[in-house]
């Protein structure tokens, strides 16, 4: 609706990081297309909530003046 703000709390986020690192900590021989897909997937899932919060506006800066100091 608009006009909400809608704010993840960092558990869900932290649950999803510790799922995402433990599914890559797999061998890459042992993965299915569909396993690497749905890592993926977690992965993008992750990114949009994490965006949210603090931590995702304070990535996004450091990854925009590291991408300056690049030029």
């Amino acid at each position: 609706m608009p006009g909400w703000v809608v704010e993840y709390t960092i558990s869900a986020t932290t649950f999803l990081a510790i799922f995402i690192v433990v599914r890559l900590r797999r061998r890459t021989e042992a993965r299915s297309r569909v396993d690497e897909a749905f890592t993926v997937f977690t992965a993008v899932v992750f990114g949009v909530l994490i965006a949210a919060t603090a931590w995702g506006r304070a990535i996004l800066q450091l990854v925009g003046i590291a991408a300056d100091a690049t030029r």
